[in-house]
């Protein structure tokens, strides 16, 4: 794995994460549907942003940025179900979160080779 592509994980999982965390937070004011909803809105504008922010500073090609950003939401949507479904272990959850770095930089790199940063 290149130094760009470990960039683009810790990046994508990171504000993945935290933007779960913060829509979980303003969403449970709503309520309990609330909680859920929020954190998995919360969760794609985070990874969204993560692929802009890695576009912005030369970590991935624009050319890249839309498949990064749709592994990296997809990743985001099953580390969600598998989160959800294993609540009772803090480990499971956290280590779900990678998963969302993982669909970032396979769907980078699904697009005209491996490097990604073209």
């Amino acid at each position: 794995m290149s130094r760009k592509s470990m960039l683009l994980l810790v990046l994508t999982c990171f504000l993945g994460g935290v933007g779960a965390f913060l829509g979980s937070v303003l969403g449970h004011a709503v309520g309990e549907t609330g909680l859920y909803v929020g954190g998995v809105i919360g969760g794609i504008i985070g990874v969204f942003a993560a692929t802009k922010i890695a576009v912005s500073r030369k970590i991935l090609g624009q050319k890249r940025f839309w498949g990064a950003t749709i592994g990296g939401m997809l990743g985001f949507i099953l580390a969600a179900m598998i989160a959800t479904n294993n609540l009772s272990s803090p480990v499971v959850p956290l280590l779900s979160i990678l998963l969302i770095g993982l669909g970032a930089v396979f769907g980078a790199a699904s697009r005209h080779g491996k490097s990604i940063d073209q």
